[in-house]
This record gives structure tokens, sequence and C-alpha cells, in this order.
């Protein structure tokens, strides 16, 4: 099984999309939250799942989907995955990964 690491910058967006959810949907938040934890929670037996989205020197970044959300990881090892941000579909992602 790999480790799955939420960086702390992968948690800062967990919580501003728990924050703009619960102004509009406060009974919807909770399962979307949820459902990302759960969906990155799959990482730990596939962690090639997601979509190779750039190769660097020391791994690769893999994106995996989640609804309107696109869960970014960082391949480091084969035993550890790095959660970099959770990123609603519409964001330019180009602007937030290395």
């Amino acid at each position: 099984m790999v480790e799955i690491i939420w960086t702390e910058e992968a948690h800062h967006w967990l919580r501003d999309i728990y924050d703009y959810i619960a102004t509009d949907n406060p009974s919807a938040v909770q399962r979307i939250v949820s459902g990302i934890y759960e969906k990155a929670q799959i990482l730990s037996r596939f962690p090639e799942i997601g979509h190779k989205y750039r190769e660097m020197e020391d791994g690769e970044i893999r994106v995996l989907l989640y609804g309107h959300y696109r869960i970014a990881y960082f391949i480091k090892t084969k035993s550890a995955v790095d959660i970099l941000g959770v990123f609603h579909g519409a964001l330019d992602i180009d602007r937030y990964l290395p």
C-alpha cells in the first residue's frame, strides 16, 4: 500500500471548497468533501490511476477526477504520494502546479 500525504496546500484547497459550497448548499458540502477524500484513497492501492499531467525530474504529477474537481498528486516514490491540491475544473491548473 502507498502512503497518501495531504500537503498543507491541499488541506487549504479542501477547506476553501468546503467554505464555498457551505454558503450555497450546506446539505451537500459534507458529501462532496468526503467524496473527494474517499476518491483520493484509491491512490493507496492504485497510485498511477490518474491522468499523467507532467513528468518531473524526481517523479510525476498526475490528476484524478472527482465530479467537477481535479485531485492533483505527486508520485515521488513507490511507497508515497503527495496530494498537491484539489482544483475545480474551471480553474487554470497550470497556474498552481509546478
